[in-house]
């Protein structure tokens, strides 16, 4: 299943650069199966942290997803997907974190690896190019510290908050962004 998963990863993100480099965007998916794996997860969560990108910014369709996966990775799939993207930044990132407030520990996992492995990025970003770094974002340095602390709340507010990845997570933010 991880096989598979990667390989339909692969292909979707085939032509994608991460944002305001010229990184292979596939590097951020595999990274975020690396995560998931060193956690313990399963292989379906490890095979939905692989396509969590997919349905977003690919272009795949969730029933496509479903079929080749089944429902519970195609649940995850599309719970780590943002829904409207004609919505503005602030009002997308805040459904993510209302979502994340009350969403499975398995999407839980998948969506703190994926912020986990975004803000490590620009935490070694930040040490190479400085704050200049916030140049790539549409929304800079304050916008993101509010919402990556935001998304630290939703995941620590039950039994998640005990596991090594959300620790890792939540110290990497107060790293990044200073404790508010």
């Amino acid at each position: 299943m991880i096989n598979r998963a990667l390989e339909l990863a692969a292909k979707a993100h085939a032509e994608q650069k991460r944002k305001g480099t010229e990184i292979p965007y596939i590097t951020h998916p595999c990274a975020v199966a690396i995560i998931l794996g060193r956690a313990g997860c399963d292989d379906e969560v490890i095979a939905a942290g692989l396509l969590h990108d997919t349905i977003e910014d690919a272009g795949i369709l969730i029933e496509d997803i479903k079929f080749d996966f089944g429902n519970r990775v195609a649940e995850i799939v599309n719970s780590c997907s943002e829904p409207d993207k004609s919505l503005s930044w602030e009002e997308r990132k805040e459904h993510t974190i209302q979502h994340l407030s009350n969403a499975s520990t398995d999407i839980k996992y998948v969506a703190c690896a994926d912020k986990l492995h975004n803000l490590s990025t620009i935490a070694a970003g930040l040490k190479t190019h400085g704050t200049d770094l916030w140049c790539r974002f549409n929304r800079g340095q304050d916008s993101q510290a509010w919402y990556y602390r935001g998304v630290v709340n939703a995941l620590g507010n039950n039994e998640f908050s005990n596991t090594a990845i959300y620790g890792e997570f939540s110290s990497l933010v107060k790293e990044v962004f200073g404790t508010p």
